[in-house]
């Protein structure tokens, strides 16, 4: 069931669990996904980065996405992430896409707030929700959509600010996690994470999922988190399976991949004491 994400991460927060955001790169990443969620009766976010356009275009996304959304009856949120061309997310908004992603982070809050609110302006019009950043996120690979930089957490002060300002739907929130994998654990502020949630009622998103630890990911979803985004973890687990088996052919090496990213995500929703679907 293709929807988008007010309902669902609004009870998320309400009901104090994440909902997993599963970057897919290809239809069997996407369907595998699917099912799990199916399987488990689970609600999921199933995005697309602006960054992956190289290895799958938009409109291959967008069919993608709708079909299997609509093959199966829990919510699945078709979502745009690290959007930062406005054309680009206009155009996954006009293709269907229920959810999109406006990463402005790296501009000034003058600058983020204009281009946010012309974002928020354009999808509301069409029923789509609008996540944005604030703070920044820093990525250490190359599967982002920019240079490598350090993490900037986000500015307690600045949040109720952005949130009325844009009339955003959702926010992501820097306190600690980057995109990518890490050396170790990271060590996350949770008393920023804190101050942030006391200060606005929309739904908190957290970007750098991949690596930051089970307990770390399990307090955020408790504690005003109510979307995390994971997509280096399935790519290494799909890895380490095929490093460990020595598939016989092609077939065999997508079939130990999509098993792998399964059980990943099947973790994930129980790491992030995601509820069932009503």
């Amino acid at each position: 069931m293709l929807v988008n994400s007010k309902v669902m991460l609004q009870k998320a927060r309400k009901e104090k669990y994440a909902v997993p955001a599963t970057n897919f790169i290809d239809l069997d990443s996407a369907r595998t996904f699917v099912n799990v969620a199916e399987k488990l009766n689970k609600p999921l976010m199933l995005p697309f980065a602006q960054a992956h356009k190289e290895l799958i275009s938009l409109e291959e996304a967008a069919l993608i996405g709708k079909y299997l959304a609509e093959k199966v009856s829990v919510p699945i949120v078709l979502h745009l992430d690290h959007g930062e061309d406005v054309a680009f997310i206009k155009r996954a908004i006009d293709l269907g896409f229920t959810s999109v992603m406006i990463d402005a982070s790296k501009e000034t809050l003058e600058d983020n707030i204009k281009i946010t609110k012309e974002v928020v302006a354009y999808a509301h019009q069409k029923d789509v929700t609008v996540e944005a950043e604030l703070g920044h996120v820093g990525a250490g690979t190359n599967y982002e959509n920019h240079e490598t930089t350090d993490s900037i957490y986000t500015e307690v002060e600045d949040v109720q600010t952005f949130v009325s300002t844009t009339n955003v739907d959702s926010l992501a929130i820097s306190i600690g996690t980057a995109h990518g994998a890490y050396k170790g654990t990271p060590v996350l502020n949770f008393d920023r994470l804190r101050e942030i949630r006391e200060t606005t009622e929309i739904p908190l998103v957290l970007h750098g999922g991949s690596s930051s630890g089970n307990e770390n990911l399990n307090r955020c979803a408790l504690n005003g988190i109510a979307k995390i985004n994971i997509f280096t973890d399935f790519l290494n687990a799909a890895y380490k399976r095929n490093m460990e088996e020595s598939p016989k052919d092609y077939l065999e090496m997508k079939r130990l991949a999509n098993d792998a990213m399964a059980n990943t995500l099947e973790a994930c929703y129980k790491t992030f004491a995601t509820k069932s679907v009503d």
